[in-house]
């Protein structure tokens, strides 16, 4: 992620050891107290994403606590000491390698044996690298070719490996197929955690994969027959969504939602404006508008929000991930022209 997001290290170790402190001054006996919420298992997740996967999967089995408050950017998050010492009284950690840094080091230090990284439990791909590209003719074939290669030089890692999660787009949530991935690796997850409720993980995960596969068929039908296939967002969090409904992501300062785009990337998507017939430029909910706005000025576009559903507030068209997503279905209906 972008350097700016980064936590500094004496920071981020200052509140990993004052946090670990803290947990090692409770009892074992207190510690099992706090864990346990009147016996359910105890899932810390990093942000909302992992939050979603953990309740619907967990059920009543499950006391779900999250690391990212309502409101709250996501890649910005800095642990308290408290948040720290909380990490290690978890049953289960499910988060997302790449998102957050800091949860990241604290995860690797918290020493909880039940940790589930999400970018294990699906293939990464390199997205949001279409800013700067030139948009001439031919330049569909380009794509396709450096895509290619991309998967050759994957092949042969694992998922979960550090070789493979360098470079790649974190944003896998955002395709309900990859997300249903996920929610299936979640799922055993919870099982080895906790057997005896087992059956009750296995019919909620079995739920939620038939409802985003239903979601996939959304997308599938509503995106199938468009006057552009071109949309422009301020986040380039879309890839995987792009990839998966044969649209074109053009970012406008790349996966770092609150860049300032250069002067040459403004002229250049403009022309990709006139050129695709664009007609919307999306920003998103938590964070500024004001570079959509820019953008959309320059080349007279409307705007609209296209939700990364890093977290839900009540500026969210929806209460939870599937109403959101459908909410991004209709946005993107509209403003691609669906017929």
């Amino acid at each position: 992620m972008n350097a700016r997001r980064l936590i500094p290290t004496a920071t981020l170790a200052g509140a990993v050891t004052l946090g670990l402190v803290a947990l090692s001054a409770c009892s074992s006996s207190d510690a099992a107290t706090d864990t346990k919420s009147g016996g359910k298992l105890a899932v810390t997740a990093s942000f909302y994403p992992m939050q979603f996967l953990a309740e619907r999967i967990g059920g009543d089995h499950v006391s779900v606590t999250t690391l990212t408050k309502p409101g709250v950017e996501p890649h910005d998050l800095e642990l308290t000491p408290r948040q720290a010492a909380q990490l290690g009284e978890a049953d289960v950690l499910l988060y997302l390698k790449g998102i957050q840094p800091a949860v990241d080091e604290a995860i690797t230090q918290s020493g909880v044996k039940n940790t589930v990284d999400a970018t294990s439990l699906t293939t990464l791909e390199k997205h949001g690298t279409e800013v700067g590209h030139s948009h001439e003719e031919g330049h569909a074939d380009e794509h396709a070719d450096e895509h290619a290669d991309e998967h050759a030089t994957e092949e042969g890692h694992s998922a979960g490996g550090e070789d493979a999660l360098a470079g790649k787009d974190p944003h896998i949530w955002l395709d309900p197929v990859k997300y249903a991935e996920v929610a299936k690796g979640v799922g055993a997850s919870l099982e080895k955690a906790d057997p005896d409720n087992s059956a009750a993980y296995r019919k909620n995960t079995d739920a939620l994969v038939k409802e985003l596969g239903g979601l996939d068929t959304a997308f599938k039908q509503g995106l199938a027959d468009t006057t552009t296939k071109t949309f422009i967002t301020t986040h380039s969090a879309f890839g995987y969504l792009a990839e998966r409904y044969g649209l074109t992501q053009e970012g406008i300062a790349g996966l770092d939602p609150e860049s300032e785009p250069s002067p040459a990337r403004m002229k250049e998507l403009k022309t990709i404006a006139e050129h695709d017939k664009v007609g919307t430029v999306f920003f998103e909910t938590l964070a500024s508008d004001k570079t959509a706005k820019t953008v959309a000025a320059d080349s007279g576009l409307k705007t609209d929000v296209l939700d990364p559903l890093e977290g839900i507030t009540d500026k969210s068209k929806g209460d939870d991930y599937i109403e959101v997503m459908n909410a991004n279905l209709t946005a993107l209906r509209t403003a691609l022209g669906a017929k």
